[in-house]
């Protein structure tokens, strides 16, 4: 029986932290879907489409990962794609009393879903796509903690003054 995970986020955009839980899911299931939520309360810097490109650009030509994206709940989404299992990158303490309450919840909307908190590595731990962006959006230096297509792509969005 082949096992899918799937990983949501909104991934605005792609970072190494990210890009980190996306190879360690790989490792440990036969196939792993990324899934972009489209947050209607969220003004995205990518379009949802640049998101999966980006991530694509990243990740190379993997046949066992599949990019999509959805909206509305997550496990309505989840279901219809007939995973069983949610991946939830943690950073810090705050990352995990948030994800905790979703997983239970998550739990108690589709019983049959299960959460697995994958925590970031050591040197992605402080890294946030918002954090990112900000650094970026003042042309600082963000090419360490970011995919070298999604820098290129920073730095097409907020290009340095002449």
């Amino acid at each position: 029986m082949t096992m899918m995970a799937l990983y949501p986020g909104t991934f605005d955009p792609l970072t190494n932290g990210h890009l980190d839980i996306i190879h360690r899911s790989l490792g440990i299931f036969d196939r792993v879907l990324v899934a972009i939520a489209v947050n209607v309360r969220k003004e995205p810097l990518f379009t949802t489409a640049e998101r999966m490109d980006l991530i694509r650009a990243a990740v190379g030509s993997e046949p066992r990962l599949e990019i999509d994206s959805f909206h509305g709940l997550l496990v309505d989404y989840v279901l219809h794609r007939g995973a069983r299992v949610v991946i939830r990158g943690l950073r810090a303490i705050a990352d995990f009393e948030y994800e905790f309450q979703l997983a239970h919840m998550n739990r108690r909307l589709a019983p049959g879903v299960e959460t697995i908190f994958l925590p970031t590595t050591q040197e992605n731990f402080y890294v946030s796509s918002s954090l990112v962006k900000e650094i970026a959006s003042f042309h600082g230096d963000v090419s360490g903690v970011v995919p070298e297509p999604v820098y290129k792509a920073l730095c097409a969005k907020f290009p340095r003054p002449a």
